[in-house]
Order: C-alpha cells, then structure tokens, then sequence
C-alpha cells in the first residue's frame, strides 16, 4: 500500500478529482493550506499599501492506496494538476505499513 499526498494549485481539484475517479480511486482526503516553494510568494496592493504574501493557497490531496493503482493515480494526478507554470506543485509517495476501518474492523488493502 502507498499513501500518496499531492499539493496543487486551488483551481486544479476538480480535474484532480475526476481524474482519481476514472482511474477508480474510491477516496480521498483534501485540506487546504497555504505553503511557497520556489515562487516565493507574491506582492499585493491593498488601499493603496503593498504588502508581500508569503504563503501562496493550495489544496493537499490525500490517498491511501493499493500498490497496482499508485503509478495510474501518480500520472492521473500529474496530468490533471499541471499548467506548465510555476506552482504547479509537488507529489509525495511513501509507503503505508497498515490500515484500518474502524468501523468494520477490516486491516491492510481491505480497508481501503
């Protein structure tokens, strides 16, 4: 099992979404933060002030997953996500030692 953790661009969660679900992915968790990578924020006006943001808004997507889907959601989330620009966002993969239903009780793959 893997867990797979995506943080994109605010606009781009639909495509994300409906990407994940062709693919069959049956849920996901998403939250969302605020972070800067290489764009460093930017500059706004406000009544006539300029101020810098430093955390730019994005949304982290979470999955919990079987070994034979992570490849298909890793490129599932890598086409809907890009726009070729600058804060695009990243993907983290890391494996998944158990998992849990609570309500069922069910472990490992089960679970998910």
């Amino acid at each position: 099992m893997k867990f797979i953790t995506a943080i994109i661009k605010p606009f781009k969660l639909d495509d994300v979404r409906e990407a994940l679900s062709e693919i069959g992915v049956k849920g996901v968790t998403v939250t969302e933060v605020k972070g800067f990578g290489r764009q460093k924020g930017h500059t706004e006006l406000y009544r006539g002030a300029e101020y810098v943001v430093d955390f730019l808004p994005k949304i982290k997507v979470e999955i919990a997953i079987n070994d034979g889907l992570a490849e298909q959601a890793i490129d599932a989330i890598t086409k809907a996500a890009s726009t070729g620009k600058i804060g695009d966002g990243k993907i983290f993969v890391v494996g998944l030692e158990q998992a849990i239903r609570i309500r069922t009780g069910e472990t490992g793959a089960d679970a998910l």
